[in-house]
């Protein structure tokens, strides 16, 4: 049973590991938000998030094949236990102030609630305390564990080749909602025709009596308490709530929009085919490699955007505007290019590898 037990959890940590692994920027990018000044106000960090990722991603994976062969098992569940702990710090600090929606713990792959994640961490814990507890007899057998070190020196080496590939390159398996093949323009389509409906509602006090209670926009209206003085509608306490959940996509924050806040997402998906230039931070952006990727989509037969978060931030292409976090869901390097066909993903690669297609 125990065995059973440990191989679950193993598991589960190279499971985890394994798709921040594939999409290590992905990672980083998350953990930026942490070091944010609204999250944890630690902005200096942001520029080694890429190096962090590593760090955490490293250990997820070392530790969790190493729980699966039984390496140093005291020793590998005490760090797993420590690693857990702080995974649940953060992911109690998200829940609780609702200030990372997302904490990336298995990538694009799987999504989270911010309290989801935490009660994963914490029934993580409470079994590696089990694990720990069932194991603490344990004496190892110098020879069978020093047998299996070079399985672990060959996982070590194919995970780094699966990090590397992801930060020189793309993805080797795109979890995103923007992999090759998505039809954003049917996805907008299914988002429009099911759309999520949502309620107002406000926190009523009661003058005399100082009851407070929760009412919705239209029990607000229908029993008329906009018409009774002795409720009063509580300062920023009014919230929006889904009512009903209608067809979710992240194509939903695909929005593009000229330096005036004019839309022209439509425009751009219903074209036989575009070019987008794509800049997430463009202070950071090696400049040359910007001009020679404008350079390169304009001899292409299609049409040619340049989207960034800054106005006329590209020279030779027209100019349009997306959120930051939005960008860096598409785009893995920067400058980026994505291809659409009609709305549909046709290729999309860092522009040092679109400069170098035939």
């Amino acid at each position: 049973m125990k065995a059973v037990l440990r191989y679950i959890v193993a598991l589960i940590f190279i499971a985890s590991g394994f798709v921040k692994a594939v999409d290590l920027k992905g990672f980083s990018f998350k953990l930026e938000e942490y070091f944010s000044p609204i999250v944890f106000n630690l902005p200096f960090l942001e520029k080694y998030a890429l190096a962090f990722s590593i760090i955490v991603v490293v250990l997820e994976l070392v530790l969790g094949f190493m729980l699966l062969m039984k390496i140093k098992l005291k020793e590998t569940l005490y760090a797993l236990i420590a690693l857990c702990v702080f995974f649940g710090f953060l992911t109690f600090y998200s829940a609780y102030y609702n200030v990372v929606t997302d904490c990336g713990c298995f990538g694009d792959a799987l999504k989270f609630t911010p309290w989801q994640s935490f009660w994963k961490d914490i029934t993580l814990l409470i079994l590696l305390i089990i694990l720990a507890f069932l194991y603490r007899k344990r004496e190892e057998d110098e020879k069978v564990r020093f047998g299996k070190l070079p399985l672990l020196g060959v996982f070590i080496l194919v995970m780094i080749f699966v990090m590397y590939r992801g930060i020189a390159h793309e993805p080797m398996i795109d979890f995103r909602a923007y992999s090759i093949g998505t039809d954003l323009a049917a996805e907008k389509q299914k988002i429009a025709q099911n759309p999520s409906e949502y309620k107002t509602f406000y926190s009523l006090k009661n003058s005399k009596t100082n009851e407070v209670k929760k009412v919705d926009q239209d029990e607000y209206i229908n029993k008329e308490y906009w018409k009774d003085t002795n409720w009063q509608i509580e300062d920023g306490k009014t919230t929006s709530e889904i009512s009903k959940k209608g067809y979710e996509s992240e194509i939903s924050k695909f929005k593009v929009e000229d330096a005036n806040g004019n839309p022209i997402t439509d425009e751009i998906l219903k074209e036989p085919r575009v070019v987008l230039v794509f800049t997430y931070k463009p202070k950071e952006a090696d400049l040359e490699l910007v001009k020679k990727t404008e350079t390169k989509a304009l001899t292409e037969k299609a049409k040619v955007y340049g989207i960034s978060t800054q106005p006329n931030f590209y020279k030779q292409i027209p100019n349009y505007l997306m959120d930051e976090i939005v960008i860096k869901t598409i785009a893995r390097s920067n400058p980026f290019v994505l291809i659409l066909e009609k709305g549909k993903v046709v290729e999309k690669l860092g522009a040092k590898d679109y400069l170098n297609q035939d």
